[in-house]
């Protein structure tokens, strides 16, 4: 086993097949393969689960991975300590469902980081996707919200998958309308008295079940839905059609402007949004350094969510 093999393993899961990872570590894919293969055999496990439809890591594999990534971590610390070597490229993925708070953490995350070079991902993501890619280290951390409607299916499904959920604030559900939206001047609004206007979703392809949504009270009947799948669309919607959406009403002006903005919703229901891990993984410093960045920035505007 060299550190080669375990650098090859980290590439493969970052890109997710093997053949984008040979092109990235600029070599043939027969002989990444090969090199896998030959890993696989000097441990006694299969680390990738080879089908039609691509790999996966096995259950030895997550745990291999886990390992993999701390040594190699270690070893880069150990390099720059005594061999004076240059740092390597910074790596981080995270996946979310659309909150714009997720975006200005990054964002904070990023303008802190003294590198030279790095290679992020911030995945704003439908909810199944977001469980497969922490599932499968593709993304090391997941944002997600629990609802008294849908904590026993998500959780089920968490279990299953060996994910932890851990809690970052929880919300009183606002609307996100247009600042010239005929409630704007409303200090909070029922739903009944968004019969007349569009209610915007965020579509969840083919797993699009009602404990998969990201809006609070999304088995509700409505006379005018629209189904979107980025939040930037989501956004001209609702100032082009006076829509709304709910949501867990924390915004900031410096990214997303004054042209949104969120009321109180009237209801007894809650929003606990939290972020997922992979239970077989260590968080890398720079995901635990963006949970704090999360963690400032919910302490900072908190008081929307009163």
């Amino acid at each position: 086993m060299t550190l080669k093999q375990l650098q090859y393993i980290i590439k493969i899961v970052a890109c997710g097949s093997i053949t984008e990872a040979s092109k990235q570590l600029f070599m043939t894919q027969p002989s990444l393969s090969a090199a896998v293969k030959e890993l696989e055999t000097e441990l006694g496990i299969e680390i990738f689960y080879r089908t039609s439809k691509g790999i996966t890591l096995s259950a030895d594999g997550s745990e291999f991975l886990s390992y993999a990534r701390q040594i190699i971590e270690q070893t880069e610390l150990m390099e720059q300590r005594y061999m004076g070597k240059r740092p390597s490229k910074q790596l981080c993925s995270i996946s979310t469902q659309h909150y714009a708070f997720a975006v200005n953490a990054f964002v904070s995350l990023l303008s802190d980081l003294d590198v030279d070079e790095y290679e992020f991902t911030l995945r704003e993501t439908r909810t199944h996707e977001i469980i497969e890619d922490v599932k499968n280290f593709r993304s090391e951390i997941g944002i997600i919200f629990l609802s008294s409607f849908n904590e026993k299916v998500i959780n089920k499904l968490l279990k299953e998958n060996h994910l932890n959920f851990v809690p970052l604030f929880e919300a009183n559900p606002h609307v996100f309308v247009s600042s010239k939206h005929p409630l704007a001047d409303q200090t909070s609004v029922k739903l009944e008295d968004l019969t007349e206007y569009p209610f915007l979703a965020f579509e969840q392809g083919h797993y699009n079940s009602f404990y998969f949504s990201e809006e609070m009270h999304s088995t509700i009947p409505r006379k005018k839905t629209i189904h979107v799948s980025d939040r930037a669309t989501l956004f001209n919607l609702l100032i082009g059609l006076d829509g709304y959406t709910i949501c867990s009403g924390i915004l900031s002006n410096d990214l997303n402007g004054h042209n949104i903005i969120s009321i109180p919703l009237v209801t007894i229901e809650k929003m606990c949004i939290g972020w997922i891990s992979n239970e077989k993984a260590r968080l890398s410093t720079l995901s635990v350094n963006y949970i704090a960045k999360l963690k400032a920035f919910i302490r900072e505007y908190g008081h929307q969510l009163l």
